[in-house]
């Protein structure tokens, strides 16, 4: 190890960085440790009011905010586009906006009879195609630097069948898995790096606004070996070490952090009255 100890491995100062759905739970809790890092982060993010908060909060210079609809490829382009015009950089990017639903009785998606068509298109064109956008304009900047960190946000959900997360999620979240490593490849020759990060149960948002159901909050503690749901800052460190020259080496891959919930099988959902 170089002298100087592990700390300028994860130092991220003079680097610019993009979070796309950073405006609360894991992309927030991202952009906190890239600044904290010592990057210049621009945060996006569909809600404004989300933006407005975190701006508020954070307090920091090193901060900006955008409101981007992943699913409108010419302002993903645009912001993209922009950052680099006033940066003259594009080091790390963060592809992690993302929404989700419930699963179970009158619930969209919650079996093959009942999905909402409407609301698949919808749930795949931001975890999915959102993701590919952000990967694809972040990909065209970086590859003439011939440097960059592209960190895509999947799911243990996209690793295997999961009974609490509809269709429409696990479908998009494997889609990204196999974009983590198809772009990895690609992009290895210019020396952008791609990987992801796969978490497991966090409290998070994503669901929906305010606290989540105790009961909710149970169900998904007993998949975890280590009996509870991670807390957002636990994602931090793999995002710092996936970002920064501490993971040069690193391309890819599709890294969990699940407390343990991929060592076993997930809990079936409990049988209906339609079960025979």
């Amino acid at each position: 190890m170089a002298a100087g100890g592990v700390g300028p491995l994860f130092d991220l100062t003079g680097r610019t960085a993009l979070v796309t759905g950073g405006g609360s739970g894991l992309g927030r809790a991202v952009v906190e440790a890239l600044v904290a890092a010592g990057a210049y982060v621009v945060v996006a993010d569909v809600s404004g009011d989300r933006l407005a908060k975190l701006a508020a909060e954070l307090g920091s210079d090193s901060v900006e905010t955008a409101v981007l609809d992943v699913r409108d490829t010419a302002a993903v382009d645009a912001l993209v586009d922009d950052v680099v015009a006033r940066r003259d950089a594009l080091d790390v990017v963060f592809a992690n906006a993302g929404i989700g639903r419930g699963a179970g009785p009158g619930v969209p998606e919650g079996s093959l009879d009942t999905f909402d068509l409407d609301d698949w298109e919808t749930l795949v064109d931001v975890n999915l195609y959102g993701v590919l956008r952000t990967v694809r304009a972040a990909a065209r900047h970086m590859k003439p630097r011939r440097r960059g960190s592209i960190v895509l946000t999947a799911s243990t959900a996209g690793l295997r069948a999961d009974p609490l997360v509809p269709y429409s999620y696990v479908v998009a979240k494997a889609g990204v898995v196999n974009l983590t490593r198809q772009a990895a490849l690609d992009l290895a020759r210019w020396g952008v790096r791609v990987n992801a990060i796969a978490p497991g149960p966090f409290q998070t948002n994503i669901g929906g606004e305010g606290p989540a159901d105790p009961a909710v909050v149970a169900r998904w503690s007993s998949m975890v070996p280590l009996g509870r749901m991670g807390d957002p800052a636990e994602i931090q460190g793999l995002a710092l070490l996936l970002a920064s020259d501490a993971g040069s080496f690193m391309t890819g891959g599709v890294h969990t952090v699940d407390g343990g919930a991929m060592l076993q099988a997930p809990a079936l959902r409990e049988a209906g009255p339609e079960a025979v």
